[in-house]
């Protein structure tokens, strides 16, 4: 069964939904219902169902004045968990394609700008460690959600009590990542171009540094191997495949191979070169020291 990958925000996570007997495409806007009400949002990819660890919204009624049921906890990062993959019969419907009509209902940017403004005026007034990144309203118009980042719990019971007074609809406050506020903001990388991770990743997978040494960038230092969020960055993720397809071609370090009728150790590879370093002993009458050669004109000695 084929499901569509639909998310409401840049900043959110993709939820799967039936796209039942509608001809959908990648970027179109969809009606779709939630636990928390009607949303719109964007097709960004189809895939099979049941997918292992998906997340499937069920709606349900949220109680007005909170930050919803999904936290879990006052100040902790508030996302939506995954919940255990239903059958595909279970998987929510999506109720229709977004038409014009629909799509002019929306808040003006003016609109949200003020809104955002007020947000922030009211947090600072608090004097509370957060940065407001972004709002976002629901398609029924019932909620609105702010998302943050914060370094640490907030407490913010009385900041939801105030945005809850002063716009009159359930509030959400939702905690993101530092690189979900990267992707949603935008920016340029080290290489000039504009962030992977806006413009075309779709999963913020996990980087580590083991993935920096195989493409033996690590030496670099923290700063210059680290994006504008402060993190490792995505490129050391997706293109680990690539440098690992290319260092299998290369024979292992401190292997012993033949070059040119002479035996040496490897000491070095350059993996985008698709060379070694060499290193040769001196004698019979030839001079020690290390080069660097072709992988391919290399013979490993087993």
């Amino acid at each position: 069964m084929k499901v569509a990958q639909v998310q409401f925000a840049p900043w959110d996570k993709k939820y799967n939904f039936d796209p039942a007997d509608l001809i959908l495409e990648v970027g179109d806007q969809v009606i779709v219902e939630t636990e928390l009400g009607l949303e719109l949002g964007k097709v960004t990819g189809f895939t099979d169902w049941p997918v292992a660890g998906a997340d499937s919204l069920k709606p349900a009624k949220m109680p007005a004045g909170t930050a919803d049921a999904l936290f879990p906890g006052i100040g902790t990062k508030a996302e939506r968990t995954p919940s255990a993959s239903p059958a595909p019969g279970e998987i929510k419907k999506i109720i229709s394609k977004a038409a014009t009509a629909d799509l002019e209902k929306l808040p003006s940017a003016q609109q949200s700008k003020e809104d955002f403004d007020y947000c922030k005026m009211v947090i600072a007034k608090h004097q509370l460690p957060m940065k407001l990144v972004d709002v976002h309203y629901s398609f029924d118009d019932s909620r609105i959600t702010f998302p943050f980042i914060a370094d640490s719990r907030i407490d913010f019971r009385e900041l939801v009590k105030e945005l809850t007074k002063y716009f009159g609809r359930n509030i959400r406050l939702q905690q993101i990542g530092i690189r979900d506020e990267a992707r949603h903001c935008g920016d340029f990388g080290h290489c000039g171009r504009p962030l992977c991770c806006g413009r075309f990743l779709g999963e913020l997978n996990s980087i580590t540094s083991e993935m920096a040494e195989l493409q033996q960038c690590a030496h670099r230092g923290s700063e210059r191997i680290s994006g504008v969020c402060g993190r490792l960055m995505c490129c050391l993720s997706f293109e680990e495949a690539g440098y690992k397809k290319l260092a299998e071609k290369l024979p292992p370090l401190d292997s012993e191979v033949k070059f040119e009728g002479r035996q040496g150790r490897v000491v070095a590879q350059h993996i985008l070169k698709q060379t070694v370093s060499v290193f040769f002993e001196a004698g019979n009458g030839e001079t020690g020291g290390v080069v660097e050669v072709e992988a391919g004109k290399v013979k490993p000695i087993r």
